[in-house]
C-alpha cells in the first residue's frame, strides 16, 4: 500500500482522472452485488429508468442496438423486449461474467474504441457510464461513428436536480449517506465514494446537450426524471 493508505492507492477506488484499467478494476470488483446495491441506492426507482431509457430509444422489432457500459446487461434485457437485438457492451470482464445468466450478446469493449465497424447498429444507449469515460466527448463521436443514418442515441445519467434546495439536500446524499449505505450492501465500498464525486462534478443538462451537438448529433433534446437526479439525454445520426 502507498504511504498515508489511501484507499484510491491501494486499489480500492478508480480516481476522478478516470483511467480506463482503473475504472474497469473498480467495476470487477463491485461486480459481485452491483445491481442490488444500484436498487438499494436508487430506493427502488432503478427499474423505472431503465424503462424510460428503452421508450426514449424507441427501437423497432428486429433493430440492432448497442447497449454500451451495460455492466452485468440487466438493461440489455429491458432493451431487447419487444424483439430489438441488444448487444450488451462493457470494459469489465468482471461484470459481463456476473451477468452471464442474462440472454443476451456480450462483446467487451471500450467506449472511446468500439469493435464494431462504421455505421452497423440502428441505436447507440449508455446508461449511468458515460461519466466513468476518460474522454466522454470521444465517446460520443465513436457512437455517432457506429450508428446508421436516422439511427438514435440515448444517455441515461445522473445529473443535476432541477429544484435548489432539493439539489442540497441531493448532494448531501450523495457525499454522507451514500457510502454508507454502501458499505452495508456492497462488495467494494470505497467505490461509492468515487461514484459519489462523479456523480456531483459532472455537468448540467444543458452542458451534456451540447457535447451531444458539438460530437454531430442532431435533434438533441433531453428529459429529467426523478426532478432531475436523472437525465434523458438523445439525438440522431444525421
Amino acid at each position: 500500500m502507498a504511504s498515508g493508505g489511501r484507499p484510491e492507492a491501494a486499489g480500492m477506488r478508480a480516481g476522478l482522472d478516470k483511467r480506463p484499467t482503473d475504472v474497469a478494476a473498480m467495476f470487477d470488483r463491485v461486480a459481485g452485488r452491483y445491481d442490488l446495491t444500484n436498487t438499494v441506492l436508487s430506493g427502488g426507482r432503478d427499474a423505472g429508468w431503465r424503462r424510460a431509457t428503452r421508450e426514449a430509444l424507441g427501437a423497432r422489432p428486429g433493430s440492432t442496438v448497442l447497449d454500451v457500459a451495460a455492466g452485468t446487461a440487466v438493461s440489455t434485457v429491458e432493451l431487447a423486449a419487444g424483439g430489438v437485438y441488444a448487444v450488451a457492451c462493457d470494459f469489465s470482464q468482471g461484470m459481463l461474467r456476473a451477468g452471464a445468466d442474462r440472454d443476451v450478446p456480450k462483446v467487451a469493449g471500450d467506449a472511446m474504441a468500439l469493435p464494431l465497424a462504421d455505421r452497423s447498429v440502428d441505436g447507440v444507449v449508455i446508461s449511468f457510464g458515460l461519466r466513468n469515460v476518460a474522454d466522454p466527448r470521444a465517446s460520443l463521436r465513436e457512437f455517432h461513428r457506429v450508428t446508421r443514418p436516422g439511427g438514435r442515441l440515448v444517455v441515461c445519467e445522473f445529473s443535476s436536480p432541477t429544484w435548489r434546495p432539493f439539489r442540497t439536500v441531493y448532494t448531501e446524499y450523495l457525499m454522507r449517506a451514500l457510502p454508507v449505505i454502501a458499505r452495508a450492501v456492497s462488495s467494494n465500498p470505497e467505490a461509492y465514494v468515487y461514484l459519489a464525486e462523479s456523480i456531483r462534478a459532472w455537468p448540467s443538462q444543458a452542458e451534456l446537450a451540447s457535447w451531444l451537438q458539438e460530437t454531430g448529433w442532431t435533434d438533441v433534446a433531453w428529459r429529467d426524471l426523478t426532478g432531475g437526479v436523472v437525465a434523458l439525454h438523445r439525438g440522431t445520426r444525421a
